[in-house]
Parts: structure tokens; C-alpha cells; sequence
């Protein structure tokens, strides 16, 4: 199914231990993971799309996460990376600290399967126990078992 976000995630774009202090310093850490995607045609375009969106609202979702995205031509398919603040960054868009960061790229062209992505994010992470797991995680592969637990109670099988 598109709208699984387990399907997007890899244990090499997921980085549990930010380093930047600052907004747009851990963005460009998160996003960075996603340079040698396969299905992202420019680097540079989707990273200045991304920061552009991000100067026109924040895309704080609450509960210390973020969702920096952006529509853009420079990607063929979605593509996702995760990152972790073991404290936290302010984030002056929202005057809120945020400890979890899905970076996001969607082709312009499909807003469909976006659209899929970010309803199932915001329903996993609505959960205060799946949100502890992803705050506790002690791996990448930790992490998306957790993601992947959730996505079975939302979405059981027939």
C-alpha cells in the first residue's frame, strides 16, 4: 500500500542522534541522508524547495515532530529520511522544540500517494505509545519496528 510509511523507510536514512542546534541545521542533516537516493534527480533543487517551504508555514505537527516536505520535479518517487534530537531544536517557524523530523519528497506530480503518506504519519504518530517507541528506539531497525507495529493496528490484514 502507498500510504505505508514502513515501505519508505530505510535503517541508512534514519539517524537517531542529530547533531545541529539550530532549525535549518538539523533539516540539512536529515535531508542530507537523502543525496544519494536513487529517486532524487537533484539534490540541490529539492533541498532549496524544501527550505523554501519551510519559510512559508511551519510544518510542526505537534508533540515535538516536524514534517519538512516539499512537492517538487527533483524527485521520481516519494522519498523519506528520519531523524532524532536526543533534546530537542527550536524551531522558529512554530516557537516549538522539535525531537522527531521526517524529512519529505513527493513528486509534484502525485499528491495522491503524499497525501496517503502524511495522513498515515499523523495517525501513527498520534499515538503517545507509538510516539515513546520512536523516542526510545535504540536502532534504525528499532525504530521502523515500531512504525511497522503501528502500521499493523491501523491497517490489520483481511
Amino acid at each position: 500500500m502507498p500510504g505505508r510509511l514502513s515501505s519508505l523507510l530505510d535503517p541508512s536514512r534514519l539517524n537517531l542522534e542529530l547533531q545541529g542546534n539550530t532549525h535549518e541545521a538539523v533539516v540539512r542533516e536529515v535531508a542530507g541522508m537523502l543525496k544519494t537516493h536513487p529517486e532524487v534527480t537533484s539534490f540541490d533543487g529539492f533541498f532549496t524547495e524544501l527550505m523554501a517551504r519551510e519559510q512559508l508555514d511551519t510544518t510542526y505537527l505537534g508533540n515535538a515532530i516536524a514534517l519538512p516536505h516539499a512537492r517538487t520535479e527533483h524527485v521520481n518517487r516519494i522519498v523519506l529520511a528520519v531523524g532524532r534530537h536526543p533534546t530537542g531544536v527550536h524551531f522558529d517557524n512554530c516557537q516549538q522544540t522539535v525531537r522527531l523530523l521526517f524529512v519529505l519528497g513527493t513528486p509534484r506530480s502525485n499528491p495522491t500517494d503524499y497525501l496517503m503518506v502524511v495522513s498515515t504519519l499523523c495517525k501513527i504518530v498520534n499515538s503517545a505509545e507509538t510516539r515513546e517507541a520512536l523516542l526510545q528506539a535504540a536502532s534504525p531497525e528499532a525504530f521502523i519496528a515500531a512504525v511497522m507495529a503501528a502500521e499493523e493496528k491501523l491497517f490489520p490484514a483481511a
